[in-house]
């Protein structure tokens, strides 16, 4: 007797593809993918940073069968069982070492926040390094956020899970801004995820967001004088002082990394790259377990100095509180995502309107829904004047399977 077919999820273009792949390997529902990119001229199919992801992916699981066509558009994906860092499954002593291209242009939060998502899951604690010479630490022109951020702003979320902050690490061992024309970095990045739960708790943050208390960040310049470093946080400081007292912005210095010149002639040399500064702000509130980030970064091309960063951090972070909630517009999708998956019960999070009305948001509640994951519930917050919106989740109850009781 055959194999029953597998019922497909079919989508359509590349956009978020690393959500609806976390979402097809947390449910266990294959994926079919097609049109990604068709009509683009000169670069049709999967990108650089999209078929690394694939193959990260592939190291983290067992069983995960991948098919992509000729042209890379169109991906089959089989998902396979979360393992995380198991000897003999990829993993060298207890790491996984996973090697970026130079043609990467997307930041290393690409790679962590889905990593983050499926590591609660998995049957062993997942430590993976990031390294080559593709790995950029630093925020990039696409929207990702720096390692600082995802280390000071995210990881601390998944306490509200249960999971404990304790065990879970980010160590940025290279820092790194994009190099020339935005493609790689060279990098180094660890992340120790070893709290493994059976399942989420269920999420009530539905209080109000309180008022900010501290803020913190780190500013960081690479290849570049470290006077930068000092110029971006005097100016950020000129502008939040007056509304915060706490601010403590810490400076970081490293010189820029060596990734290998790609030169026929003399095969063993050596170019620095990765050459830029840049800040992360974290703001922490009065209300238990509330912060809000933000990250600004000279471009590759230059033309900037580290008065215009500080000022663009500093504002942007206002920007960010001034929209409300609970939680970011960054951190909504991690949050999210854990509260569909997690036990079968009403967990409710408060959101910014802004947060809520993105477009990220209604593709997100659309592949939930599309994944089995009930639809969410929207009101709004009427204890204050704020606008703010309660949305309320139902968990789906899929937890680990590695750890199911007998």
């Amino acid at each position: 007797m055959s194999a029953p077919t597998p019922q497909y999820l079919r989508f359509t273009s590349h956009k978020s593809l690393t959500t609806r792949l976390v979402l097809s390997t947390l449910t266990g529902r294959p994926l079919h993918i097609s049109q990604i990119r068709s009509s683009s001229p000169t670069a049709p199919g999967l990108a650089a940073h999209e078929i690394s992801f694939l193959r990260l992916l592939e190291s983290v699981t067992n069983g995960t069968a991948l098919q992509i066509s000729y042209t890379g558009t169109t991906l089959t994906y089989h998902p396979g069982l979360i393992t995380g860092s198991v000897a003999g499954l990829g993993a060298a002593g207890d790491v996984i070492e996973h090697v970026l291209p130079e043609s990467n242009t997307r930041g290393v939060s690409y790679f962590l926040l889905p990593l983050c998502m499926l590591a609660p899951f998995s049957k062993a604690p997942v430590n993976v390094r990031l390294s080559g010479p593709g790995v950029i630490t630093a925020a990039t022109a696409a929207g990702d956020m720096s390692a600082d951020s995802v280390r000071t702003a995210i990881l601390p979320l998944y306490e509200h899970f249960g999971i404990l902050a304790s065990k879970l690490e980010l160590r940025i061992l290279q820092r790194s801004c994009a190099g020339p024309g935005g493609k790689g970095g060279g990098g180094m990045v660890e992340l120790r995820f070893g709290a493994q739960v059976r399942l989420p708790k269920t999420l009530h943050l539905n209080r109000s967001g309180g008022k900010i208390k501290r803020i913190r960040g780190v500013a960081y310049c690479t290849g570049v004088s470290a006077s930068n470093n000092a110029r971006m946080i005097h100016t950020a400081r000129g502008i939040l002082n007056p509304m915060v007292s706490d601010v403590h912005v810490a400076a970081q210095y490293d010189q820029a990394p060596l990734v290998p010149s790609n030169d026929k002639a003399n095969p063993t040399a050596k170019r620095r790259t990765g050459v830029g500064f840049g800040l992360s702000l974290v703001a922490e509130s009065s209300a238990h377990g509330v912060v809000y980030s933000a990250d600004a970064v000279s471009p590759h091309q230059g033309g900037v100095t580290p008065e215009d960063i500080g000022k663009q951090c500093a504002y942007q972070l206002l920007e960010t509180i001034s929209h409300g909630g609970c939680v970011t517009r960054a951190a909504a999708p991690t949050i999210l995502v854990l509260m569909a998956m997690g036990s079968e019960d009403v967990g409710r999070v408060r959101l910014g309107r802004d947060v809520v009305g993105t477009q990220e948001s209604v593709d997100l509640g659309r592949d939930l829904k599309n994944f089995g994951a009930s639809s969410w519930g929207l009101r709004d917050a009427d204890d204050d004047e704020t606008g703010d919106v309660i949305v309320s989740v139902k968990g789906l109850g899929v937890g680990n399977v590695g750890r199911k009781v007998a």
